[in-house]
């Protein structure tokens, strides 16, 4: 096994060492296919799977996940608002689910008479996740961007039925991708991990268990105060004397100039948290070195290159300026990598979709695949993303005006940069929807250079969409973790996005009243800027692109196949091959992203390394637990600091229920 990988997963002790070999090695063996395939699966079903003895879909957990959803997509919407960023909700959810069921139970026996059970709040945590980040993802780019260059909102029917068209349509276009990417390559969804990990700690019982409860509350409370000091501070008053107040700064500048401008203006900076350190320790080492060396090259060789052609805007220099260029190489590199290794499997790919059959010619049985009666049926990915596609397809034609065909198109080529965006979701737990919204963006900058509304809205829906497909298949890596049936857990992230559009949708109204709001102070709406800028840039066709711009991409795309090349050639030296998805994600966050999940990648080797039993046993848990509490702290605050958005909210709501 590589040096790259670690045993983290609660089924290695129980594999064989050639089923651990084809898991943990899958791009060696890219043609894996048949009966070592069914092999892995049957594996899990047997040592891991609960789902039929446990409660997992009820009524109860689904309220409850859109109740949590809906109230934390406010706070996503507040933050993408203020800082163009999402951030997921799972964790939080997980931990707010048990705490409040745990309350009604003490409070009020007589209506709450059991606990949830951990499959349970499992799907609560799929239909919250899906409420309160799958949902909102457009609203903050592509929705705002058409507000800044229309000036007008699109009608709440149309924007209500966008939403859930194009959550549905990820939802659904993620189906055929599960089994592959989560079950036979078992790529790690970092996130999905520290779910699952948290609702084992709030479950646990032994010796053993408690330990990692003890040790993930012990880091959930550090990364808590991490965030709190830096976001907050903590103000000290000793009566009339002196007073003063203890806080970290948001990040701390590297010393230094490069071409005449500070370091820190070309994203060479610490940034003071420890989430991204913790994702870093999950991740693994191959993706955390490739992230630092291709930021590295990006930020510290490339940029000043094109900055001296006038491909980036000197005068406004730093993370925005730089990654408005190099978020098409970038970009370039994730997809022609991603589609590169979809080809490479086409054998399990074919065998994800085999189900398609079964809509036309129904077998007697599933001996063929003992998975079929709880996974999701590829004939639900036929036909939920036939009419949720349809439905974008109409939406684009009647409110945008976009032709049937490219409509056609839009879809079409979300399905293959939402699979993109998940293969980099599940190597590194980073989302590049941006790159991939860039990538339709350019397209329809060919295909209707003048149609400024076209390249935003078809460029929403591979956003859209992509956002939505990883998301459910983090949860659905936190599902496999802990046994849970993938079909019931698909079903209670599908019922999320209607409690999210139910939110999100008249919320936006009201925080984004007329297209003068945005490029404010009250919010900066910085990730609607960017798509705007594009759009506008391209409006002109792809030539309008700087020269440097297009040889990025012509370079990028070179080097997505190049490096998955050199892992075929020569298998055995693939460790010191860097990640294409690695080094395609590092061009599109800035440096110290980068160089903190490196830190954390470094940290978890030399543990490995020094301490394997104690690596092993705390390094996941101590992670995820960083990751909750820094993540919870930080919902917190946005909530305390969002205190006159819910005032704004809840107005008209009062002003209905007088009238």
């Amino acid at each position: 096994m590589s040096d790259e990988k670690r045993d983290d997963l609660p089924l290695e002790e129980m594999r064989t060492e050639d089923e651990v070999e084809l898991i943990d090695e899958p791009r060696e063996k890219p043609h894996v296919a048949g009966a070592a395939v069914e092999d892995i699966e049957l594996t899990w079903y047997r040592t891991v799977y609960q789902g039929d003895s446990m409660n997992q879909l009820t009524l109860r957990a689904v309220i409850m996940g859109a109740f949590l959803g809906g109230f934390m997509s406010l706070s996503n919407l507040y933050i993408g608002l203020k800082t163009g960023w999402g951030l997921g909700v799972a964790i939080t959810a997980c931990i707010l689910s048990f705490s409040i069921w745990k309350t009604l139970r003490l409070t009020l026996p007589f209506l709450f008479k059991t606990d949830m059970t951990i499959l349970e709040n499992n799907c609560m945590q799929s239909t919250a996740s899906s409420a309160g980040y799958s949902t909102g993802g457009t609203m903050v780019s592509a929705i705002s961007a058409y507000l800044i260059i229309t000036g007008t909102h699109m009608s709440w029917v149309v924007l209500s039925l966008w939403t859930m068209f194009l959550a549905a349509l990820g939802v659904f276009i993620a189906i055929p991708m599960k089994r592959q990417m989560i079950n036979i390559e078992q790529l790690k969804f970092p996130s999905g991990i520290a779910a699952a990990e948290t609702l084992k700690s709030l479950h646990a019982q032994g010796q053993e268990a408690s330990d990692k409860a003890r040790a993930m509350g012990v880091a959930g409370l550090f990364g808590a105060a991490i965030s709190l000091l830096r976001d907050k501070g903590i103000s000290f008053k000793f009566k009339e004397l002196f007073s003063f107040k203890l806080s970290l700064p948001g990040s701390v500048p590297f010393n230094g100039t490069l071409k005449g401008f500070p370091l820190e203006k070309w994203t060479f900076s610490f940034e003071v948290s420890a989430l991204m350190i913790a994702a870093g320790a999950i991740i693994g080492w191959k993706i955390s070195w490739s992230l630092l060396l291709g930021s590295i090259i990006n930020y510290g060789v490339l940029a000043p290159w094109v900055a001296g052609m006038g491909a980036i805007d000197t005068t406004k220099l730093g993370y925005r300026a730089i990654v408005q260029w190099s978020t098409w190489a970038g970009a370039s590199i994730m997809v022609t990598s991603g589609l590169f290794m979809f080809a490479l499997q086409w054998k399990t790919v074919l065998r994800a979709f085999g189900g398609v059959t079964n809509i036309f010619h129904k077998r007697p049985d599933t001996a063929a695949d003992p998975l079929a009666h709880i996974e999701v049926p590829s004939s639900w990915f036929v036909t939920g993303a036939s009419f949720a596609g349809l439905g974008c397809i109409m939406v684009l034609h009647y409110a945008f005006q976009t032709s049937w065909w490219m409509g056609l198109v839009a879809v079409v080529l979300t399905f293959f940069l939402a699979m993109v965006a998940a293969r980099a979701t599940g190597e590194s737990d980073i989302t590049p929807i941006g790159a991939m919204g860039k990538i339709t963006q350019l397209t329809f900058g060919m295909l209707a250079p003048s149609n400024m509304t076209t390249n935003l809205m078809t460029a929403s829906v591979t956003a859209g969409a992509a956002g939505a497909t990883a998301d459910l298949l983090t949860d659905l890596k936190s599902g496999y973790l802990l046994g849970a049936n993938p079909r019931q857990q698909f079903l209670a992230q599908f019922f999320g996005i209607f409690a999210g559009t139910l939110v999100v949708v008249p919320a936006f109204y009201i925080l984004v009243p007329n297209a003068s709001a945005l490029g404010s102070d009250q919010w900066p709406a910085p990730s609607a800027q960017v798509w705007a800028a594009v759009a506008r840039l391209l409006s002109n066709g792809i030539h309008s692109l700087h020269p440097a711009a297009l040889a990025g991409l012509k370079v990028g795309a070179l080097v997505g196949l190049l490096i998955p090349m050199l892992e075929l050639a020569f298998p055995k030296h693939r460790k010191y091959i860097p990640s294409a998805m690695g080094i395609g994600l590092s061009m599109v966050i800035p440096f110290w992203n980068s160089l903190s999940m490196f830190i954390g990648g470094l940290i978890a080797l030399v543990l490995e390394r020094t301490h394997k039993a104690a690596a092993e046993k705390y390094i996941v848990p101590v992670s995820s637990g960083i990751i909750a509490g820094e993540s919870l702290m930080g919902v917190a605050i946005a909530l305390s600091d969002a205190r006159g958005m819910f005032t704004a909210f809840l107005a008209p709501l009062r002003a209905m229920l007088k009238f």
